[in-house]
């Protein structure tokens, strides 16, 4: 399949809330180390089965080391401690090396990580993607990487995503940095001509500095136990110390410009800034006042506060600070969401500059027509109306619609008029406002243009969970109907002869270069009754491959596919139409079906064995055995439950379960197989309990080709 070209809007605005929450972090000064680590997972999210790293090279040692990666364990972390950037350092030593992105689908054969090919195995990373960290003059400092468990090449969003996150690294940094220098500064300051006074928590002077006494005249012994107000003018009024104390109960800090009096009588104006310092259980320790020239930084602070909250493109509020205003209180609200209809054929038709100058003049119009409270961008079509007083939701629906339909948007280039029309989701609630409107659009779009619909209380209890489920059922009948599902094949090593001479057929979906493993889609599959079709063609297609070799092979079979009653028949005419020998053959099912299961499918596995067909009981152990059952049903092989065997080198509770299974497959006749093989120290022990088969990454990682 070719790359994707495009990236959807969609997905730009997955890149946008990362942007605008990690804006937000810096904002509310966040800690580096939460700030990159919030980054690395919103990358992971948006990348299944993935884990993402931030490593920076250290300035004296020229040496790479892990600065952030929240999934990784510890071991991980120094496995990747002290990295020399070069052609052979892996996917980040190559970017920092090359100061290019590199993008390796195989970790195990590719030649860029040539000298971190155990730790590639060790740890599954079956591809890794990096992108250069860079400094202002462009030269590589770290590398932003997404490490995946399985073989993928990147798309254009996973790319972007990848470029946008070591941009957000390097700004979090150089924030870094610069709240380092504003640490210094402040150690400046209290050698310097300001004034500061520390009051306790009853806001009682407990200290005043040299600058403060040259400023305003007072000894400390003068001031020391007074309330700061002895300071006071009396010329600001009552509401406007109210108006502090308000700030620094909420927000924990309050600035701006007071004139005081010192103790010859006489008026000084100055910005003080207040602010509020907490214990380690959250309670008010002290209150401390800088008074000084601080109106840079006001501005500053301003500035950012105004970028984190507001659409930088309509100057409309964000979804980041919807969010803020809307937690702050449980009263009631009332939104309406206005998504509009086709905008991306208005980009198409006169190009994105015009397209941003009508969203511009758009949000106008919303902003001054309507009497909302506030206006917000919410994504990159999509505006919100908030109402904080009691409306008739449709009536005001209808005046917007009616508004629009009389009246077109205009801008002053070439001309340009487009009447637009919206499809409108609207609610009422104290609680989940966004998310329940944004169920009322969706039902709008369904409906057809320009029509709209009311959130009612009671009609969805759980919509992102069927949501979800919906998302999937689709990928799978869309898998179904294109052909997009597809055999893997894992190998099983034989422990006596030290050979792979069987595989086991595991089922994939491949869709535009992503391989999506069975956990995402076979719980869906059951609940939409898709499973034993799914199971239909991966017996077809692995009969095809296997028509062209000699090996053994294993497909996995379910009590949805015994309830139907059609697997002899079905297994049969395949048999002749691909001329398979049924002693390759084996079906694995799972150990619930032949402990309990009805006397129908044991009537169906009994005819399959009677053909020349295997039998072997899946991740036994799991449940509780019915061991004679097992003996009865002439089963060739168990495989031992992966949970058993992957820490079977480190519990000995494992160890005990596993060589009991042994023990009994063994007396019963039965061959053994070991799932989740994954290291050496395993393997050892799966022979030394004489375990017949072993299956696992060690040996084999599920492919498309058998190895």
């Amino acid at each position: 399949m070719t790359e994707e070209i495009h990236i959807t809007p969609n997905e730009y605005n997955e890149i946008l809330n990362i942007q605008q929450e990690i804006l937000n972090m810096i904002a509310e000064q966040k800690t580096t180390k939460n700030i990159l680590e919030q980054l690395c997972k919103h990358a992971e999210s948006l990348l299944p089965n993935s884990i993402a790293s931030i490593m920076l090279l250290d300035n004296k040692t020229h040496l790479l080391n892990v600065k952030s990666a929240p999934s990784v364990p510890p071991v991980g972390h120094k496995a990747l401690a002290n990295l020399k950037p070069g052609p052979k350092g892996g996917s980040c030593g190559n970017a920092v090396y090359q100061n290019e992105p590199q993008y390796v689908q195989n970790t195990f054969e590719d030649d860029r990580w040539e000298n971190l090919r155990e730790l590639a195995v060790n740890f599954n990373l079956c591809s890794c993607w990096s992108m250069p960290i860079r400094d202002k003059n462009k030269n590589p400092i770290g590398s932003f990487a997404l490490s995946s468990f399985e073989h993928r090449a990147p798309n254009m969003f996973h790319k972007k995503l990848l470029e946008s996150c070591a941009s957000i690294v390097s700004i979090v940094l150089k924030n870094q940095l610069n709240e380092e220098k504003l640490e210094l500064n402040t150690e400046a300051i209290q050698n310097a001509s300001d004034g500061i006074v520390i009051t306790d928590k009853n806001n009682k002077i407990i200290e005043i500095n040299k600058a403060m006494k040259n400023l305003y005249g007072y000894n400390f012994d003068e001031l020391e136990g007074k309330d700061p107000k002895y300071l006071a003018s009396n010329i600001h009024p009552k509401s406007f110390y109210k108006q502090m104390w308000k700030s620094l109960i909420k927000f924990a800090h309050w600035s701006g410009e007071v004139t005081n009096k010192k103790k010859d009588g006489s008026f000084i104006t100055q910005w003080v800034s207040i602010s509020v310092i907490y214990d380690e259980d959250g309670k008010i320790k002290n209150h401390l006042a800088v008074f000084t020239d601080l109106t840079k930084i006001i501005e500053a602070e301003k500035k950012l506060e105004y970028l984190a909250f507001h659409d930088t493109l309509t100057h409309a509020y964000n979804k980041s600070y919807f969010e803020k205003i809307v937690e702050e209180d449980n009263d009631l609200k009332a939104l309406i969401l206005l998504n509009i209809d086709n905008f991306s054929y208005i980009n198409t038709a006169y190009g994105f500059d015009i397209g941003d100058l009508l969203l511009k003049k758009l949000s106008l119009i919303l902003k001054d027509e309507f009497s909302a409270k506030n206006l917000f961008r919410i994504n990159s079509d999509e505006f919100a109306l908030l109402f904080d007083y009691e409306i008739n939701l449709k009536e005001k629906i209808l005046e917007i619609q009616n508004y629009f339909f009389e009246n077109s948007v205009d801008i002053d280039v070439d001309d340009i008029k487009v009447n637009f029309t919206f499809s409108y989701g609207a609610a009422k609630a104290k609680e989940n406002l966004l998310r329940k409107a944004s169920a009322a659009v969706k039902n709008a779009k369904e409906m057809g243009k320009n029509k709209f619909y009311i959130f009612e209380e009671d009609e969805i209890s759980d919509y992102k969970k069927r949501e979800s489920f919906i998302q999937t059922t689709h990928l799978i009948k869309e898998a179904i109907e294109n052909d997009y599902l597809v055999p893997y094949f894992q190998g099983i090593f034989n422990n006596k002869t030290k050979k792979i001479d069987k595989y086991e057929a595991l089922v994939r979906i491949e869709k535009d270069n992503e391989v999506i493993s069975p956990y995402v889609f076979l719980e869906a599959a059951k609940l939409s009754g898709h499973l034993s079709k799914i199971t239909e063609i991966m017996i077809d297609k692995t009969f095809k491959a296997m028509k062209e070799n000699n090996f053994d092979f294993s497909i996995n079979i379910t009590e949805d596919d015994l309830n139907l009653n059609y697997l002899v028949n079905y297994i049969k005419s395949k048999i002749q139409e691909y001329n398979i020998k049924t002693s390759r053959i084996t079906l694995e099912i799972l150990e619930g079906i032949s402990s309990s299961g009805k006397d129908n499918h044991i009537t169906q596995l009994a005819s399959l064995k009677s053909m020349g067909l295997k039998l072997a009981i899946d991740d036994f152990g799991k449940e509780y055995s019915n061991f004679e059952r097992i003996i009865d049903l002439d089963i060739d092989f168990i495989k031992i439950d992966a949970k058993y065997i992957k820490d079977i080198h480190i519990n000995k509770k494992s160890y005990e379960i596993t060589k009991a299974l042994a023990f009994f497959a063994k007396n019963s006749n039965i061959k053994s197989v070991a799932e989740f093989v994954h290291n050496e120290e395993v393997q050892n022990i799966i022979s030394e309990l004489g375990i017949d088969y072993s299956q696992g990454y060690y040996f084999s990682e599920p492919a498309k080709i058998m190895k």
